[in-house]
């Protein structure tokens, strides 16, 4: 007998899986997942962090330069925009400071700027994860 026939007296035996078998692999799938994405998201959230404190170390770094060349910080007018941007009247700037423009914090919300109101007090806020400025989870240069 060829492959190509069939025995009549054999029933056709179709491929696949039961319905038990694919529901214990769900079940599987599920309490994998169950112990797997919330580390993950705890990890995600700390690199959030992280990045954010990392930016803020950046730009206190390219707040000293503007200063060390102008011979002061920006003011709150100019904000961090100084940093990439020449203030007018401002011969000494020697920028842009930033390889690119201001960057956002890591939840996508601007830096806030607090120019300076003695020489060296200036401070640069993140809303942080509730995104509320003013709250127990904001991030700055003075953390």
């Amino acid at each position: 007998m060829n492959r190509t026939t069939r025995d009549p007296r054999r029933p056709e035996r179709q491929a696949g899986f039961t319905l038990v078998e694919l529901l214990v692999v769900m079940v599987i799938l599920g309490l994998l997942a169950s112990l797997v994405l919330p580390n993950f998201f705890g990890q995600a959230e700390k690199a959030r962090l992280k990045t954010t404190k990392v930016q803020i170390s950046t730009l206190s770094s390219a707040l000293d330069a503007f200063a060390l060349d102008v011979g002061r910080y920006p003011n709150g007018g100019e904000g961090l925009d100084a940093l990439v941007h020449q203030p007018g009247g401002l011969e000494q700037w020697d920028g842009p400071y930033l390889k690119r423009d201001v960057p956002k914090d890591a939840w996508g919300n601007p830096y806030e700027y607090k120019a300076p109101q003695a020489k060296t007090d200036y401070q640069i806020l993140s809303a942080g994860p509730d995104q509320k400025m003013g709250s127990a989870d904001d991030i700055s240069n003075n953390d």
